[in-house]
C-alpha cells in the first residue's frame, strides 16, 4: 500500500511540475485572421508566450444579433460625440451678481448715471465700466447665447432654416399652420 501512495505522490509532483510549462511547438488558437500562432521556445531563451485576451474567445461565441446591436450602439455613440450645437450671440450680456442685462441695442443710458449710448457693443464699453445696478465690474458679465439645435456641420444646408433658433422654427411651423387654418376657413366664407 505504501508503494501506491508513493507512486501517487510522485505522479502528482511530476504532473504539477509540468502543468505550467508550455511544450515546444504548440499551436495556440487566437481570434485574429492569422488564427494560428506557432511557439517555438527553447529551454534557455526565457521568452514569454503572447498573452491572449479571454474576451476574444467570448466574442467568437456572440451571436449575430448581439454583434449588430453592439455595432449600432458604437455608431450612436460616435454620432453623439459629433453633435456640436452652434451658438449665436443675442447681443446681451448678463450680470452674474444681480442678473441685470446689458443690451447692445439700448446701452445703459436709460439707467440713472448711464453714459453708454445705444448701439455700443459690450466689448467697446470702457474697461472701468460697472453694472449700473450692483456696481459689479465688467468681468462679472457673461454673454447670453442661443443654441441652434442640430449638428453644426448641417447648419449650411437647406434654405437657411437649419440655422434658425428653436423659437424661429416654432414660429414658422405654428405660423404656417395658423395661416393654413385661416385660408381653409376663408374658403367657407366664399360660398
Amino acid at each position: 500500500m505504501n508503494k501506491f501512495v508513493l507512486l501517487a505522490v510522485l505522479a502528482s509532483i511530476f504532473s504539477a511540475s509540468h502543468a505550467f510549462t508550455t511544450p515546444r511547438n504548440v499551436a495556440i488558437r487566437s481570434s485574429s485572421p492569422a488564427s494560428m500562432i506557432r511557439l517555438s521556445m527553447s529551454e534557455g531563451e526565457g521568452e514569454t508566450p503572447p498573452v491572449l485576451d479571454p474576451m476574444d474567445d467570448a466574442m467568437e461565441e456572440v451571436d449575430e444579433a448581439t454583434l449588430a446591436m453592439m455595432e449600432k450602439a458604437k455608431r450612436s455613440q460616435e454620432l453623439r460625440e459629433q453633435e456640436v450645437f452652434m451658438k449665436i450671440s443675442t447681443g446681451k450680456h448678463q450680470c452674474s451678481n444681480c442678473d441685470w442685462e446689458y443690451d447692445e441695442t439700448k446701452g445703459d443710458s436709460m439707467m440713472i448715471g448711464g453714459m453708454i449710448k445705444p448701439g455700443t457693443k459690450f466689448d467697446d464699453t470702457p474697461s472701468d465700466w460697472r453694472c449700473p445696478v450692483c456696481r459689479a465690474s465688467k468681468d462679472a458679465f457673461r454673454e447670453v447665447t442661443e443654441e441652434i439645435p442640430g449638428f453644426e456641420v448641417n447648419q449650411g444646408y437647406g434654405f437657411g432654416a437649419n440655422s434658425w433658433t428653436s423659437g424661429q422654427k416654432n414660429l414658422a411651423v405654428f405660423g404656417g399652420l395658423a395661416a393654413f387654418f385661416v385660408l381653409f376657413l376663408s374658403g367657407y366664407a366664399m360660398s
